[in-house]
């Protein structure tokens, strides 16, 4: 079932949202050759409880962390280590929080140093393919017209779009109905409904689609060893429209990076 939120509690959500937003842009500044995700998670942990709000990853499934770090071919959910960081590596920081009862849940991409021209062209698709999916998010549209926007995208480059793994609804819990598939067809799917919240989350291979699991149980591989890149953001349909609740601009202006690509969307 899907939940709508009041605008009350889209206000409280924005804040649990903030504090990944903010968490990420911290954790941008961090990323560099020789730093460990094992520190990283720490200081997110820390960062997170600093704003009080309680890491929203940590013990539930029994995951192990705060963060969930997925370097180069990794898709998701891969656990922090103390393997440092390389010049070329990518990796992916899946953060969440709770804050006011509510889940924050989203993710960025950091290249480390300088990587491939292949590598960086993947995380512009992604992230471009996100905001695509964020556009199709409205009124009279369904779970499907998301997941085609995304799919058509992404394939148009000749990247291969994961099957097994999807974006969901949130709120009270992390993972709430409906599921977001980052595949589909237009017109298909649950009906959006005004209120309702999601974090949509395209997950992009440079090579095939099929991915498998390692035996830590967690993380999640690109079946071919080529990079993966993971997005997301958590969005709210209000009036009819797409707007964000959480946010890269602290990780833009922790970059030095200038971008409006979130503008038409701001809550």
């Amino acid at each position: 079932m899907i939940i709508s939120k009041t605008t009350e509690e889209l206000v409280l959500m924005r804040e649990a949202a903030l504090v990944v937003s903010k968490t990420l842009g911290m954790l941008a500044k961090e990323v560099k050759p020789g730093m460990t995700t094992n520190k990283l998670n720490d200081m997110a942990e820390a960062f997170i409880r600093e704003q009080d709000a309680v890491p929203g990853f940590l013990g539930l499934y029994d995951c192990p962390s705060t963060l969930l770090t997925s370097v180069n071919e990794a898709v998701v959910h891969g656990l922090p280590t103390d393997i440092p960081l390389k010049e070329g590596d990518i990796v992916a920081i899946d953060c969440g929080a709770i804050k006011h009862g509510f889940y924050g849940d989203h993710a960025y991409t950091f290249e480390v140093g300088e990587v491939a021209p292949e590598t960086k062209k993947l995380l512009e698709v992604t992230k471009k393919s996100l905001y695509l999916g964020i556009a199709a998010f409205k009124n009279g549209n369904r779970v499907g017209d998301i997941g085609h926007a995304i799919q058509n995208y992404c394939e148009s480059h000749g990247y291969g779009v994961v099957r097994e793994l999807v974006g969901h609804g949130l709120g009270t819990k992390l993972h709430e109905d409906p599921e977001i598939p980052n595949y589909g067809k237009r017109g298909r799917g649950k009906k959006f409904i005004e209120g309702m919240t999601i974090a949509i989350e395209p997950m992009i291979n440079l090579g095939t689609h099929h991915i498998h699991q390692l035996k830590d149980g967690w993380t999640i591989v690109t079946r071919d060893g080529k990079p993966s890149a993971h997005f997301e953001h958590d969005v709210a349909l209000v009036d009819g429209k797409p707007k964000l609740l959480s946010t890269f601009d602290y990780v833009y202006e922790a970059l030095g990076i200038v971008c409006d690509e979130e503008d038409e969307f701001r809550f």
